[in-house]
Protein backbone atom coordinates (compact mmCIF):
# COMPACT_ATOMS: atom_id res chain seq x y z
CA UNK A 1 0.00 0.00 0.00
CA UNK A 2 1.52 3.63 -1.04
CA UNK A 3 1.74 5.67 1.93
CA UNK A 4 -0.39 9.10 2.02
CA UNK A 5 1.34 12.22 1.15
CA UNK A 6 1.53 14.96 3.28
CA UNK A 7 -0.80 16.99 0.96
CA UNK A 8 -3.25 14.02 1.44
CA UNK A 9 -2.58 13.88 5.46
CA UNK A 10 -3.37 17.31 5.91
CA UNK A 11 -6.61 17.05 3.43
CA UNK A 12 -7.79 14.31 5.75
CA UNK A 13 -7.20 15.74 9.18
CA UNK A 14 -8.93 19.35 7.68
CA UNK A 15 -11.55 17.39 6.41
CA UNK A 16 -11.90 15.34 9.59
CA UNK A 17 -11.77 18.80 11.55
CA UNK A 18 -14.69 20.06 9.85
CA UNK A 19 -16.87 16.96 10.46
CA UNK A 20 -15.95 17.48 14.07
CA UNK A 21 -17.11 21.15 14.67
CA UNK A 22 -20.10 20.12 12.51
CA UNK A 23 -21.22 18.00 14.57
CA UNK A 24 -20.23 20.01 17.69
CA UNK A 25 -22.40 22.88 16.42
CA UNK A 26 -25.52 20.19 16.42
CA UNK A 27 -24.79 18.98 19.54
CA UNK A 28 -24.59 22.49 21.26
CA UNK A 29 -27.83 23.65 19.55
CA UNK A 30 -28.99 20.96 21.82
CA UNK A 31 -27.40 21.00 25.15
CA UNK A 32 -25.43 23.83 25.51
CA UNK A 33 -22.66 23.94 27.67
CA UNK A 34 -22.94 20.15 28.57
CA UNK A 35 -21.81 19.31 25.66
CA UNK A 36 -19.23 16.62 25.63
CA UNK A 37 -16.86 15.46 23.53
CA UNK A 38 -18.27 12.20 23.65
CA UNK A 39 -21.81 13.39 22.61
CA UNK A 40 -19.59 14.86 19.77
CA UNK A 41 -18.41 11.38 18.75
CA UNK A 42 -21.53 9.89 18.61
CA UNK A 43 -23.05 12.68 16.81
CA UNK A 44 -20.44 12.74 14.26
CA UNK A 45 -20.13 8.94 13.84
CA UNK A 46 -16.32 8.61 14.94
CA UNK A 47 -14.88 7.34 17.78
CA UNK A 48 -14.20 9.42 21.67
CA UNK A 49 -10.33 8.93 20.30
CA UNK A 50 -10.67 10.06 17.19
CA UNK A 51 -12.14 13.35 18.45
CA UNK A 52 -10.23 13.61 21.56
CA UNK A 53 -7.32 13.24 19.09
CA UNK A 54 -8.46 16.31 17.92
CA UNK A 55 -9.53 17.78 20.70
CA UNK A 56 -8.98 17.14 24.46
CA UNK A 57 -11.76 19.23 25.95
CA UNK A 58 -15.03 21.01 24.76
CA UNK A 59 -13.68 24.60 25.31
CA UNK A 60 -10.54 24.69 22.47
CA UNK A 61 -13.44 22.35 20.42
CA UNK A 62 -16.07 25.34 20.53
CA UNK A 63 -13.35 28.17 20.41
CA UNK A 64 -12.12 26.87 17.13
CA UNK A 65 -15.74 26.16 16.01
CA UNK A 66 -16.39 29.99 16.66
CA UNK A 67 -13.83 31.18 14.89
CA UNK A 68 -14.16 29.04 11.63
CA UNK A 69 -17.95 30.37 11.51
CA UNK A 70 -16.61 33.80 12.14
CA UNK A 71 -14.42 33.35 8.49
CA UNK A 72 -17.61 32.35 6.67
CA UNK A 73 -19.89 35.05 8.64
CA UNK A 74 -17.50 37.46 7.59
CA UNK A 75 -17.32 35.79 3.62
CA UNK A 76 -21.32 35.97 3.23
CA UNK A 77 -21.36 39.84 2.99
CA UNK A 78 -18.09 39.41 0.54
CA UNK A 79 -21.00 39.06 -2.85
CA UNK A 80 -22.84 42.46 -2.24
CA UNK A 81 -18.93 44.40 -2.17
CA UNK A 82 -18.10 42.45 -5.30
CA UNK A 83 -20.81 43.60 -7.36
CA UNK A 84 -20.51 46.85 -5.70
CA UNK A 85 -16.64 47.03 -7.49
CA UNK A 86 -17.67 44.88 -10.63
CA UNK A 87 -20.98 46.32 -11.09
CA UNK A 88 -22.38 49.73 -9.21
CA UNK A 89 -26.31 49.76 -10.54
CA UNK A 90 -27.66 53.09 -10.89
CA UNK A 91 -31.02 52.35 -9.21
CA UNK A 92 -29.16 51.35 -5.43
CA UNK A 93 -30.21 47.39 -5.80
CA UNK A 94 -28.33 44.78 -5.68
CA UNK A 95 -28.72 40.94 -5.57
CA UNK A 96 -30.21 38.52 -3.23
CA UNK A 97 -28.57 35.70 -3.93
CA UNK A 98 -25.04 35.64 -1.57
CA UNK A 99 -22.09 33.66 -1.02
CA UNK A 100 -22.20 31.12 1.97
CA UNK A 101 -18.79 32.35 3.32
CA UNK A 102 -17.27 28.83 2.08
CA UNK A 103 -14.45 28.62 -0.40
CA UNK A 104 -15.68 28.69 -4.20
CA UNK A 105 -14.33 28.82 -7.19
CA UNK A 106 -14.39 31.83 -10.00
CA UNK A 107 -17.56 30.00 -12.21
CA UNK A 108 -19.42 29.24 -8.94
CA UNK A 109 -18.95 33.62 -8.01
CA UNK A 110 -19.98 34.62 -11.59
CA UNK A 111 -23.27 32.25 -11.56
CA UNK A 112 -23.80 33.88 -8.13
CA UNK A 113 -23.19 37.19 -9.98
CA UNK A 114 -25.63 36.56 -12.71
CA UNK A 115 -28.74 35.48 -9.96
CA UNK A 116 -28.24 38.42 -7.96
CA UNK A 117 -28.55 41.26 -11.06
CA UNK A 118 -31.40 43.14 -10.46
CA UNK A 119 -32.87 41.61 -7.26
CA UNK A 120 -33.37 43.84 -4.08
CA UNK A 121 -30.75 44.03 -1.76
CA UNK A 122 -32.43 44.85 0.99
CA UNK A 123 -33.49 44.26 5.17
CA UNK A 124 -36.18 41.83 3.90
CA UNK A 125 -33.72 40.03 0.93
CA UNK A 126 -30.81 40.09 3.61
CA UNK A 127 -32.69 38.79 6.85
CA UNK A 128 -34.14 35.68 4.80
CA UNK A 129 -30.71 34.86 3.26
CA UNK A 130 -28.91 34.98 6.48
CA UNK A 131 -31.79 32.90 7.85
CA UNK A 132 -31.32 30.96 5.01
CA UNK A 133 -27.49 30.17 5.83
CA UNK A 134 -28.03 29.70 9.43
CA UNK A 135 -30.07 26.36 8.68
CA UNK A 136 -27.61 25.32 6.40
CA UNK A 137 -24.83 25.94 9.07
CA UNK A 138 -25.42 25.27 12.57
CA UNK A 139 -22.20 26.96 13.48
CA UNK A 140 -23.04 30.06 11.45
CA UNK A 141 -26.03 30.14 13.76
CA UNK A 142 -24.38 29.24 16.80
CA UNK A 143 -21.80 32.21 16.48
CA UNK A 144 -24.70 34.73 15.87
CA UNK A 145 -26.54 33.50 19.03
CA UNK A 146 -23.37 33.35 21.51
CA UNK A 147 -22.49 36.48 20.07
CA UNK A 148 -25.54 38.39 21.01
CA UNK A 149 -24.94 36.77 24.14
CA UNK A 150 -21.63 38.46 24.78
CA UNK A 151 -19.84 34.94 24.47
CA UNK A 152 -20.59 34.33 28.15
CA UNK A 153 -20.35 30.88 27.72
CA UNK A 154 -16.30 31.72 26.75
CA UNK A 155 -13.85 32.53 29.56
CA UNK A 156 -12.50 36.14 29.09
CA UNK A 157 -9.86 36.26 27.42
CA UNK A 158 -11.25 34.14 24.49
CA UNK A 159 -14.72 36.40 24.31
CA UNK A 160 -13.28 39.45 24.27
CA UNK A 161 -11.06 38.79 21.25
CA UNK A 162 -14.36 37.40 19.47
CA UNK A 163 -16.45 39.70 20.54
CA UNK A 164 -14.40 42.37 19.19
CA UNK A 165 -13.45 40.19 15.92
CA UNK A 166 -17.49 39.69 15.33
CA UNK A 167 -18.15 43.52 15.83
CA UNK A 168 -15.52 44.32 13.06
CA UNK A 169 -15.99 41.44 10.91
CA UNK A 170 -20.16 41.34 10.76
CA UNK A 171 -21.65 44.20 13.04
CA UNK A 172 -20.14 46.39 11.13
CA UNK A 173 -20.66 45.76 7.59
CA UNK A 174 -24.27 44.16 8.22
CA UNK A 175 -25.18 47.53 9.52
CA UNK A 176 -24.01 49.63 6.56
CA UNK A 177 -25.48 46.45 4.16
CA UNK A 178 -28.67 47.38 6.24
CA UNK A 179 -28.39 51.24 5.07
CA UNK A 180 -26.98 51.25 2.02
CA UNK A 181 -27.43 47.93 0.38
CA UNK A 182 -23.69 47.02 0.00
CA UNK A 183 -21.33 46.31 3.09
CA UNK A 184 -18.03 47.96 3.85
CA UNK A 185 -15.80 47.37 6.35
CA UNK A 186 -15.37 49.30 9.63
CA UNK A 187 -12.91 51.56 8.46
CA UNK A 188 -14.85 52.81 5.86
CA UNK A 189 -17.46 53.83 8.84
CA UNK A 190 -15.57 55.82 10.57
CA UNK A 191 -15.69 58.90 9.42
CA UNK A 192 -19.51 59.60 9.74
CA UNK A 193 -21.51 61.32 12.44
CA UNK A 194 -20.92 59.03 16.06
CA UNK A 195 -24.45 59.28 16.97
CA UNK A 196 -25.79 58.13 13.84
CA UNK A 197 -23.09 55.61 13.56
CA UNK A 198 -24.13 54.22 16.82
CA UNK A 199 -27.71 54.26 16.20
CA UNK A 200 -26.94 52.13 12.79
CA UNK A 201 -24.69 49.50 14.83
CA UNK A 202 -27.61 49.23 17.76
CA UNK A 203 -30.33 48.52 15.05
CA UNK A 204 -28.09 46.02 13.35
CA UNK A 205 -27.44 44.39 16.93
CA UNK A 206 -31.17 44.41 18.10
CA UNK A 207 -32.19 43.36 14.43
CA UNK A 208 -29.57 39.91 14.86
CA UNK A 209 -30.71 39.76 18.35
CA UNK A 210 -34.42 39.20 16.76
CA UNK A 211 -33.82 37.11 14.44
CA UNK A 212 -31.73 34.67 16.90
CA UNK A 213 -34.61 34.45 18.96
CA UNK A 214 -36.91 33.69 16.38
CA UNK A 215 -35.00 31.24 13.82
CA UNK A 216 -34.37 28.85 17.32
CA UNK A 217 -38.07 27.20 17.29
CA UNK A 218 -37.83 26.88 13.41
CA UNK A 219 -34.19 25.56 13.35
CA UNK A 220 -34.79 22.69 16.04
CA UNK A 221 -37.77 21.79 13.94
CA UNK A 222 -35.63 21.33 10.82
CA UNK A 223 -37.90 24.19 9.21
CA UNK A 224 -35.48 27.23 8.98
CA UNK A 225 -35.03 27.43 5.86
CA UNK A 226 -38.22 27.03 4.33
CA UNK A 227 -40.04 29.49 7.49
CA UNK A 228 -36.86 32.18 6.70
CA UNK A 229 -39.33 34.41 4.81
CA UNK A 230 -42.34 33.74 7.52
CA UNK A 231 -39.93 35.16 10.01
CA UNK A 232 -38.67 38.37 8.50
CA UNK A 233 -42.32 38.72 7.49
CA UNK A 234 -43.49 38.58 11.20
CA UNK A 235 -40.69 41.35 12.38
CA UNK A 236 -41.69 43.41 9.67
CA UNK A 237 -38.54 44.01 7.86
Amino acid sequence: MTPRTKEQNEEIRLRRLAQIRRAAADVFLNKGPLLEIRDVAVQAGLGYGTVYHYYSNKGDLLHDLLWDALERASGWLELPRVLVSEKAPTDGHFGSTLNSGNSADTDSRSRSHEKADGADLGPTATAVRLLQLWAEDHALYLLYKLAMEGFTSLPEARSTALSAAFHREVIVPFATLLETGFAVDGAATSNGNAAESLYRLQRAEMLLAALVGCASLSLRRGRLHEEARDIVLFLKL
